[in-house]
């Protein structure tokens, strides 16, 4: 059987404070097996990236500082995936104490599918971010 290619190679989302930023995605993306892969300056502003430790090149998730105001647009969410019930357990705990809001805690949320055990946080700019799994552990 062919592996299932990700639909999305990479995505970003603009930040009005960098470090702010960095700090808060360290924290959420942890818990989930994720490691800042890389920070970079560019002409268009300062920019970091988030992948599975050893992710080669561009990794999946980025930020970008932006100038203007960062304003998330209505009914946007991004979801990553947590590897288990713990791990999304403490995205939302570590989202909380690095200035997120929660968004809807841990739990099972039978009306998406089951087994979707997920969590919701809004990130220090408002951007509404999840941790989903579908392991019983």
């Amino acid at each position: 059987m062919t592996p299932i290619q990700p639909m999305i190679e990479h995505m970003s989302i603009g930040v009005s404070d960098y470090e702010r930023a960095l700090a808060f995605y360290d924290a959420v993306l942890a818990p989930l097996g994720f490691v800042r892969v890389s920070s970079h300056a560019e002409p268009e502003g300062e920019s970091a990236c988030w992948g599975p430790e050893g992710t080669p090149g561009a990794a999946p998730f980025w930020i970008q500082h932006r100038a203007d105001a960062v304003t998330p647009p209505p009914g946007f969410h991004l979801c990553f995936m947590a590897p288990t019930r713990r791990a999304v357990e403490a995205f939302h705990a570590a989202g909380l104490v690095a200035g997120g809001h929660d968004a809807g805690g841990p739990g099972l949320r039978p009306q998406y599918g089951e087994g979707y055990y997920a969590a919701f946080l809004l990130d220090p700019d408002g951007w509404k971010i999840e941790a989903v799994t579908y392991t019983d552990a």
